[in-house]
């Protein structure tokens, strides 16, 4: 069973590296964003850089770690087919299939941002970016807690990080403005 957690920690380890790509990189479109607000030359200086800085956050880290994470997990289920069963795993691997979507949404983002499709508003991508934060805290405290009760309670505990979340990104914008 050593073998198994060798792998859960390599899974774990893909998974971290794999959110930390997703925390990042809306940052790094809200400032692509922006720049593209900006007079010449500026918007095409920062621009230039900002591709060059997703482009490589995207591919060298986001999308190698979730594909990683992705391959340990499906090799964990092999070893231990019997999680599938739990209720708690079977609402985890529900929210990794928002995950998922989210990171090919977040995909389309991107590929719109290198030809310079500017299609959400600054503040749009700050909502967007904690949609991977919300993710993150319904499958961490799933796989800790695994209870159907705690599910519940996990739940409306989540509701209320987004409600935190809305009033922190409204809070920062009045303040922005002024």
């Amino acid at each position: 069973m050593d073998f198994y957690n060798y792998i859960k920690s390599l899974h774990l380890i893909f998974v971290i590296t794999w959110f930390a790509g997703l925390f990042y990189i809306p940052r790094l479109f809200i400032y692509h964003i922006e720049a593209s607000q900006k007079p010449l030359p500026e918007n095409q200086i920062l621009s230039k850089q900002l591709k060059l800085m997703t482009r490589r956050l995207w591919y060298i880290i986001t999308w190698p770690s979730a594909v990683l994470a992705t391959l340990f997990a499906l090799w964990l289920i092999h070893l231990a087919p019997y999680w599938l069963e739990q209720p708690w795993m079977q609402a985890k691997l529900a929210f990794v299939v928002l995950l998922i979507a989210y990171h090919i949404k977040t995909h389309l983002m991107f590929k719109a941002l290198q030809r310079d499709l500017v299609q959400y508003s600054s503040n749009f991508m700050r909502i967007w970016n904690e949609g991977a934060t919300l993710l993150l805290f319904a499958i961490v405290f799933l796989v800790i807690l695994k209870s159907t009760l705690n599910m519940v309670y996990g739940l409306l505990a989540l509701f209320g990080l987004a409600g935190i979340l809305m009033l922190g990104i409204r809070l920062y914008k009045k303040t922005r403005k002024d």
